[in-house]
């Protein structure tokens, strides 16, 4: 008798994971079953239609880091499946990526429906009986004396599915979590991760589409881990985007969803200056050039139309010259620049991603086979657990590296 597996999630972890176990364990029966009816949903949108399909590093000590939930467990994982693996993994499939200057990695054609094939085909290729349109509504454990098989499955539409084993990789779907919960396991709340900040400020105003290279953003009462992300920023019609917003939306996740998206943050438009050098820079601009005005003459690596914006807000009229700033106006205009004092009044979406902070505790779950230490024959993958990267590609690769780890155990 072969043994039967059924993969509940027909996302990137899910199809990972049973096309790995046909693979790796060809005496296994391995049913996927997938709610909609166009599975590796998120797979198609990621990357603007692109697919972000891993990062371009390649130490799992360092890769960890872009997790603010579940780094240390996937520490050991990633050491088994990483990147290079799944790198090596598509090339042997006639895949061929490339890395972007920031470590994101695309398939070369620049089109996620390359993946989403090669993923599609290898599953049927290895024996996946691949069953869209079929939503779970729950599993029961059945007393194994009287059944061969110890796992039921009801579908929605009234049929029951029995098998030996189970890998559950319904991403955010709430029945995931349902079914996890009625097994035994605890959820770590599920809330949003990844999304870009409403704020509505004068500052910002007219300014949509302006973007820097280098800011430093910091919630300023979240304590140490959260405190301040890097990187570029966006200025949008709603506020802020871009990936410096994304990463502390993702290290801020609780913090932010505990404030109901209520909070101030402090900009630095100028990490690459303290306010001791910025000084210096400013009162050697005002000493060579008294006479130009200071709302048109920057001397400082910002847009033209954002230092405008932020020299106005400290009341530095637009006609006053280096010569006539005051040390008042000096010192407001450099407690703006680096210690900008917003607002954030909600949060806005980054359609590309939307991850979710949450789900199966990590403590419950063995990561050197993703097998339920609560139920065995139970196997968890993806986002369903409680992990989750910033983005980058990060995500995926925890996708790929659980379902990998979930179907070289699941046929054994």
């Amino acid at each position: 008798m072969p043994l039967k597996i059924a993969v509940i999630g027909g996302g990137a972890a899910g199809f990972f994971g049973a096309l790995t176990c046909a693979r790796a364990h060809p005496h296994t029966q391995v049913t996927l079953l997938e709610a909609s009816t166009k599975p590796l949903a998120k797979v198609r949108i990621s990357g603007g239609g692109r697919c972000n399909v891993t990062h371009a590093c390649f130490d799992p000590a360092l890769l960890v880091q872009a997790y603010p939930r579940g780094g240390k467990a996937l520490r050991g994982a990633l050491t088994r499946f990483q990147p290079k693996d799944m790198i090596a993994w598509f090339e042997s499939h006639g895949i061929h990526l490339k890395t972007e200057a920031d470590g994101r990695m695309f398939p070369v054609t620049d089109n996620s429906q390359t993946i989403v094939d090669c993923l599609f085909d290898t599953a049927t290729a290895t024996g996946v009986q691949i069953r869209t349109g079929k939503s779970v509504k729950s599993i029961s454990l059945l007393p194994t004396p009287h059944s061969p098989l110890p796992f039921q499955i009801g579908l929605k539409n009234g049929e029951i599915l029995e098998c030996d084993r189970i890998l559950l990789a319904t991403g955010s779907n709430p029945i995931g979590y349902a079914i996890a919960k009625q097994l035994g396991h605890h959820i770590e709340p599920p809330v949003p991760s990844l999304f870009t900040f409403n704020i509505s400020d004068p500052r910002l105003q007219d300014l949509a589409g302006v973007s820097v290279d280098e800011v430093c953003l910091r919630l300023p009462d979240a304590g140490k881990t959260l405190k301040e992300q890097t990187g570029p920023l966006l200025i949008t019609h709603w506020g802020l985007s871009g990936p410096v917003v994304l990463k502390l939306s993702a290290w801020g996740a609780r913090f932010l969803h505990d404030h109901h998206y209520q909070t101030p943050l402090l900009v630095n438009w100028l990490p690459q200056y303290n306010q001791e050098s910025l000084r210096q820079l400013l009162l050697s601009v005002k000493s060579q050039s008294p006479r130009r005005q200071v709302a048109t003459n920057s001397p400082i690596p910002l847009p033209k139309r954002l230092w405008q914006s932020l020299v106005t807000s400290v009341g530095i009229g637009e006609q006053v010259r280096w010569a006539e700033l005051s040390n008042k106006a000096l010192n407001q205009l450099i407690q703006e620049l680096t210690q900008g004092r917003y607002l954030i009044k909600g949060k806005g979406v980054f359609k590309e991603e939307f991850v979710t902070c949450g789900g199966v505790n990590l403590k419950e779950v063995n990561f050197k086979t993703m097998e339920s230490r609560l139920v065995p024959g139970l196997y968890f993958a993806g986002e369903v657990l409680d992990i989750d990267g910033i983005t980058g590609g990060f995500n995926f690769q925890s996708a790929w590296t659980t379902g990998w780890l979930a179907g070289q155990a699941m046929g054994k």
